[in-house]
């Protein structure tokens, strides 16, 4: 053998062993990425499942309270009591017939998170009977609150509603101006 066939020898023994280990880690590089493709769908499925699982029981929570909705979007009572003793949002209710109901239910927040407020909502009906309830600490981020009809003392019929109100009032706020804020007022079953 001469130098050239020991070399050419050599270079196939090296070249060899070399591709060999590079096609080895290849399909370990491509069996590890099929295996964390692989996980990554199941993890996907499941947390999809879950996520469904949740949102139907939103939707069944939602369908199953009938409700009649009187004001869908954001309402807001800024108030500053320099000036003014109250301040309130009203809704005409047009002389409504809220008998089939048992409730009113609402959203509420307020900005300042150090203020202590609580709302006076109030009912009125065409026969001059009015009746208010206190929500007490209003917190400052989104809270649902449901005030059945029967905690409304003065209201003895329920079919010719004229009027609905939310009122902050200087006496029921610990400082002197805020916000708050009101969102999908409504009756339900």
């Amino acid at each position: 053998m001469d130098k050239k066939d020991i070399y050419e020898h050599l270079a196939n023994i090296y070249l060899d062993a070399s591709l060999k280990k590079k096609k080895k880690s290849k399909k370990d590089f491509k069996f590890r990425n099929l295996l964390i493709g692989n996980l990554v769908v199941l993890v996907l499925v499941f947390s999809s499942f879950s996520f469904f699982d949740v949102y139907k029981k939103s939707k069944l929570k939602a369908a199953s309270q009938v409700a009649l909705v009187i004001y869908p979007d954001i309402a807001k009572i800024n108030f500053n009591f320099d000036p003014a003793k109250k301040e309130i949002y009203s809704l005409n209710l047009k002389n409504l017939d809220l008998g089939r109901y048992k409730a009113l239910a609402f959203s509420v927040k307020k900005i300042n998170y150090k203020n202590n407020i609580s709302l006076r909502v109030e009912f009125g009906n065409s026969f001059n009977e009015k009746a208010f309830v206190y929500v007490k600490d209003i917190p400052a981020k989104w809270n649902e609150y449901v005030v059945k009809f029967s905690e409304f003392k003065g209201i003895s019929d329920w079919s010719n509603m004229s009027l609905l109100s939310f009122s902050v009032e200087e006496w029921n706020s610990k400082e002197k101006q805020d916000v708050v804020y009101l969102e999908n007022i409504r009756v339900v079953r």
